[in-house]
């Protein structure tokens, strides 16, 4: 994504006002996704325009600017529906409200900009929050994409050694009529079990893989897939920073924007699509309508550590909530970033492991009933 000021005529100190921050907009890639505002579009959308609010440019002319050098047909789309809106007397927050591409949590940002004048950093704040939901999910992709490869390869060699290694044993066994140890005839059953019914397994790998594309934005399927993947060790914890990564930049921002803690976790349970924290946030959000603390109402739940409701605690007593909220994101960031670090260190050596366990097994099977025809020979 990225705009041309050519035409602007009027504002001729665009240059040497944004000239930096635009180039640099101007110069990044953007991968365009299936949906219309996938959050690498939305961080691209709302620091451009933060940028061209921030040069002088109106509403109306930016989101202009943004239209034409958009080349995802859906986004323009939609984009050209809220500029129309925009243009027939709505206001940006009432033009976005319609699209389910837009959260409530941008809704009320947006509103509070409009009537505090402070559009420009609100669109600030949003592209920043994107680009942090972004370079976590970077983070995450990064910890886990060797390991899987590795894997995946080992997978490969393991299922390439049962279809075609073990078979040519099996027949020099059978010639000889040598009679098969335990682990042998269990490696030996496994191959038959991969011939005869390998078809069956890619089907039903490739039928779990259809129904999770199906049904992932189900209630049901999301509460069993995250309670799953909480338990899991290592990968369990860094999901659970990185929410709470998320959890306390989303606070930070609306904290910022002057809107009532109530409203606010209000909003950010509706925004973060991870299950255990949702209904925390959702009991969270019961306890301070029935009067409870902040704080207090945090520390009912296991998923929010002491240093968390500790700071909270501290930021009720002295009014600064949104210093607070700013402190914790940085301290979960960090953490999440050496997470990921730690999460694909840990698991390269321990899957490295595995493979050399699962292989030497199968060719000490294979080559213990060769010793014993040896020694018979």
């Amino acid at each position: 994504m990225a705009f041309q000021l050519d035409n602007i005529h009027e504002h001729k100190t665009i240059a040497t006002k944004g000239n930096n921050s635009i180039e640099s907009i101007l110069n990044k890639e953007i991968v365009v996704l299936k949906k219309p505002f996938s959050n690498k579009i939305k961080e691209a959308f709302y620091s451009e325009l933060s940028v061209l609010l921030n040069a002088g440019i109106n509403l109306k002319q930016s989101l202009e600017l943004i239209i034409n050098s958009q080349k995802n047909k859906k986004t323009k789309i939609i984009l050209e529906a809220i500029l129309k809106a925009i243009v027939n007397g709505q206001s940006f927050s009432e033009a976005i409200k319609p699209y389910k591409d837009f959260s409530d949590y941008e809704y009320h940002s947006i509103k509070i900009g409009e009537e505090t004048g402070t559009m420009s950093k609100i669109a600030q704040q949003l592209g920043d929050f994107y680009a942090k939901k972004n370079e976590q999910r970077r983070q995450l992709i990064s910890a886990l994409t060797y390991p899987t490869i590795i894997l995946t390869t080992a997978i490969l060699v393991v299922i390439f050694m049962l279809q075609f290694v073990v078979p040519m044993f099996q027949d020099i066994f059978k010639q000889q009529n040598v009679e098969l140890p335990a682990i042998t005839q269990f490696v030996v059953n496994l191959s038959n079990t991969i011939q005869n019914y390998g078809w069956l397994i890619l089907l039903l790998i490739f039928s779990f893989i259809l129904t999770n594309m199906v049904v992932r934005k189900k209630y049901w399927y999301k509460r069993i897939k995250d309670r799953t993947l909480i338990r899991i060790p290592f990968i369990g914890k860094f999901l659970k920073t990185m929410y709470l990564s998320q959890f306390t930049q989303s606070m930070m921002l609306l904290t910022a924007s002057k809107l009532p803690i109530v409203s606010s976790v209000g909003l950010v349970k509706k925004m973060i699509d991870f299950y255990p924290l949702t209904t925390a946030l959702d009991d969270v959000e019961k306890h301070i309508v029935q009067g409870h603390s902040f704080s207090n109402s945090l520390s009912n739940h296991d998923l929010f550590d002491d240093r968390m409701i500790t700071l909270v605690k501290v930021s009720e007593e002295t009014n600064q909530t949104e210093y607070i909220f700013t402190k914790l994101n940085t301290i979960y960031a960090a953490k999440v970033q050496n997470s990921s670090k730690m999460l694909s260190t840990l698991l390269e050596p321990f899957i490295i492991i595995f493979i050399g366990v699962f292989v030497g097994f199968i060719l000490i099977a294979m080559y213990l009933p060769m010793f014993r025809l040896s020694s018979i020979i």
